[in-house]
This record gives C-alpha cells, sequence and structure tokens, in this order.
C-alpha cells in the first residue's frame, strides 16, 4: 500500500510573492500594514521586511525608529534564499543606510521589477530629509521601474528648481525620473479644474494612462501605500503595466470609499472593503455620500 505522502502530487500553484521593504505603522493606516492588507487583497502574497517602526497615531507622525541595515539585509536575504519573488515594493525604509541595503538586495535580483513609492517627508527632520532624499535618487531609483507620489512630492523632490508659472505636468515628472534610470512613473493628485484631480502613469516620451476623479476635501492615511502595493501585487500576478495602473486605482477607489475613522485623526482606506457584511441600501448611500472617492493630497500618507 502506498502512503498519501509517497504519491507524486501535481505541482502546487500559489499567489505571486511581492516583499516589500517599509516600516511597521502601529496604528494600520500605512507601512507595513498597508502592504500587506493591499496585496492580500488582491490576491497575490506579501514578503514583509520591518525597516523600522513609527510612533504615530492615525493623524500624525511622533517619531520613527529606523532599524539597522544588517537587520533588514537578513531579513530580505533569508526569505530570498527561500522563496521566489515576482516584484518587489520599497517605501519609506528610514535610513540612507537602509537605502543602500535595499539597493544592495535589489542589484542582486536585478531581473525583479521594483516599485518604489515616495511619501510625503515633511514630518521628518530637513537634514533626514534631505539625506534621505538624495540617498534614494543614488541608491534605489536606477533601479526602479514604476516611481509612485503624489504630484506635489515628486515635484518638490525631482524639480526642485522649476520656475515656470505653469506646474509641471505628468510628463514633466516622468523626465526627470528617467534621467535618474526610472522608465515610468505614476503622478497621483494632480489638479485639474473644477474640482477634479488626475492620476497620470507616463514616461518621458508619452502618457500611457490617466484616470480623473472628482476632488474631496477629507484627508486619508495610508493612500498611497495602498495604491503602490496594489500595483505591485497586479504587476507580480501578471497585469501589464497600463492594466495594473487601472486596476490598482480602481481598488483604491473601492477602499476609499469604504474609508472609516478609526481614532480622532484621518480616514484610514478599508483594504479588505470586500469582506464587509452588506449593508442595507440607504445605509449604504449614506456611507458613500460621507467619504470621498479618491483624494491623493500631499498628506495622503504621513510617512
Amino acid at each position: 500500500m502506498v502512503s498519501p505522502i509517497d504519491e507524486e502530487l501535481p505541482e502546487a500553484t500559489h499567489p505571486a510573492c511581492v516583499m516589500v521593504f517599509n516600516a511597521s505603522d502601529p496604528s494600520g493606516a500605512g507601512g507595513l500594514a498597508a502592504d500587506v492588507t493591499a496585496i492580500a487583497s488582491v490576491g497575490a502574497h506579501a514578503l514583509p521586511i520591518v525597516t523600522g517602526a513609527y510612533a504615530r497615531d492615525t493623524a500624525e507622525i511622533f517619531d520613527h525608529f529606523s532599524f539597522d541595515d544588517e537587520a533588514v539585509t537578513e531579513q530580505a536575504r533569508a526569505t530570498l534564499e527561500d522563496v521566489a519573488v515576482q516584484v518587489i515594493k520599497v517605501g519609506f525604509v528610514g535610513s540612507p543606510e537602509n537605502l543602500s541595503a535595499v539597493a544592495g538586495i535589489a542589484a542582486d535580483y536585478a531581473d525583479v521589477p521594483l516599485i518604489a513609492y515616495m511619501p510625503d517627508l515633511s514630518w521628518w527632520d530637513e537634514v533626514q530629509i534631505d539625506l534621505y532624499l538624495d540617498a534614494f535618487k543614488e541608491l534605489i531609483l536606477p533601479q526602479t521601474t514604476v516611481l509612485v507620489g503624489n504630484h506635489s512630492t515628486l515635484w518638490r523632490w525631482l524639480l526642485p528648481d522649476w520656475s515656470t508659472e505653469r506646474p509641471p505636468g505628468a510628463r514633466d515628472i516622468a523626465r526627470a525620473a528617467q534621467e535618474l534610470g526610472v522608465p515610468y512613473t505614476l503622478v497621483t493628485g494632480i489638479p485639474l479644474p473644477d474640482q477634479f484631480i488626475d492620476n497620470v502613469l507616463a514616461s518621458a516620451q508619452t502618457v500611457l494612462a490617466s484616470e480623473k476623479f472628482e476632488r474631496f476635501e477629507a484627508v486619508f492615511s495610508g493612500a498611497g501605500d495602498t495604491l503602490s502595493a496594489a500595483l505591485a501585487a497586479l504587476l507580480a500576478s501578471g497585469d501589464d503595466l497600463s492594466e495594473a495602473f487601472t486596476e490598482a486605482l480602481s481598488y483604491l477607489d473601492r477602499c476609499l470609499e469604504g474609508g472609516f475613522r478609526p481614532g480622532m485623526g484621518h480616514i484610514v482606506p478599508d483594504r479588505l472593503f470586500w469582506a464587509q457584511p452588506e449593508e442595507e441600501p440607504d445605509a449604504a448611500s449614506d456611507a458613500l455620500s460621507s467619504f470621498p472617492t479618491l483624494e491623493l493630497t500631499p498628506n495622503d500618507t504621513k510617512h
């Protein structure tokens, strides 16, 4: 008699794997909390590498405690020696030393696409911001496949000497990013007339896709991490870039429609909106009218 464990089993299929470098966020608004839930929600498997931790609530960041680069490296390499990774996503990793560690790992897996998200860092010390942004430019952007960020954040960072009255468009920002090695840039929250905002996927040569949404006044924490994590997971699962862009924005839209305020601060996207019980029609209508559908302000995620 053949034991079941001795029988030849069919090759297992499993979700695509996305390695994410980000900080732990105890409020659950962004950071690794956003990455893991968004990646799982769109059907991939997250491999979370902890680069540090915030002291924060849903309204603001009070401090950040960075891991040392050896701790980051050991986490990632132990996992990479065991698991095949389809996409790497880089969020806020806390220090130039950690950026160097991530860059070294990415260079060893150069065939794996890298999605880089640049959040608003205005909560941080100015000297630390400058050192971090310079290191990100030098170490991460040359290996980045898609850079994701809010229009004003990317404008201040990549085009600090912009002097014309016209604000830079997505292609202007994408052109600046391409000079640093980035082929594609996803720019969110571009102001449009009549209370609309645009979200544009662009290269230096062309606009690949865009999605326009009505502007609302509410502020979300964690929207940027949610969008970039969903994009990474969809790319890992086999979507092409334009499809992943559209699907990731659609997913974020639904997350924000179901957004909730767990504390006294900003609204948090409901990244597991599909798991919530069905509401009565009137109650659902009231809930949808009380939250914005897509508002990616410079403070959409406070980290």
